[in-house]
């Protein structure tokens, strides 16, 4: 049966808009479906077939995978907008040894060396521990994309220099592929519209003269078949 339609799951602040475009413009007749996943969910989802692909955060299990790294997001820290830190446009790691620091159950930045003491209380989600940096508990930690996303009026984030990138990935099941798994992975590549790489490489165009010298051999060919002898006939006695 032909797959008529193609999921991509996306984790917060995945960005899959560019090639959702794309995808619309080069195959309008197979729909394109975005589905929001957990971090912490988004690999199960691509190896239950929940979804074909899946734009997630590294570091992950990703058993069972392929996985095609896209980019790296910067590391920023969340804090309230007259926080100390929000004076300077970049900060390092040292700048927050003082500080206490949330780190929700849904923490994506695999960050180990991270200064600042963590609170206790874990928020459940990154949204909910927003709402701790604007109370003034402690600062946060996350991807640029989720700061943007949390975006608030009374929070503002900036830059941590000396921190590990946030890196995104494109996952999808090892093996063989679909041919709209292929197409879209042939548009996240930047592959242009009717390239051949990933399928069956066609036949070269014959040269005017290959195909001058082709017609001869067949008119020769075709001539001593007809030219063929039969068998020798008997002399008369």
């Amino acid at each position: 049966m032909t797959q008529s339609c193609l999921i991509l799951g996306y984790v917060p602040g995945g960005t899959p808009a560019k090639w959702a475009r794309i995808w619309a413009q080069r195959h309008p007749g197979a729909p394109l479906q975005l589905q929001a996943v957990a971090a912490a969910d988004a690999a199960d989802a691509v190896r239950g077939g929940t979804v074909d692909l899946a734009l997630l955060r590294l570091p992950a299990d990703t058993s069972g995978l392929a996985v095609i790294p896209l980019y790296e997001e910067a590391t920023v820290a969340v804090v309230p907008t007259e926080h100390l830190l929000s004076a300077a446009d970049t900060i390092t790691a040292a700048d927050l040894a003082d500080e206490p620091r949330l780190c929700p159950l849904d923490d994506v930045v695999a960050w180990d060396a991270a200064l600042g003491t963590v609170i206790e209380h874990r928020p459940e989600t990154t949204e909910a521990a927003m709402e701790l940096v604007a109370a003034g508990l402690g600062v946060l930690i996350v991807p640029q994309s989720l700061a943007r996303l949390h975006h608030r009026k009374d929070l503002t984030y900036r830059p941590i220099a000396d921190a590990p990138g946030c890196a995104v990935a494109l996952a999808f099941p090892e093996g063989p592929q679909s041919e709209l798994v292929e197409e879209f992975i042939g548009v996240v590549r930047g592959r242009k519209p009717g390239s051949s790489r990933g399928r069956a490489e066609p036949a070269p165009k014959r040269t005017a003269r290959e195909k001058m010298l082709a017609k001869q051999a067949a008119r020769a060919a075709a001539g001593k078949v007809a030219r063929k002898p039969g068998p020798a006939k008997r002399g008369r006695r």
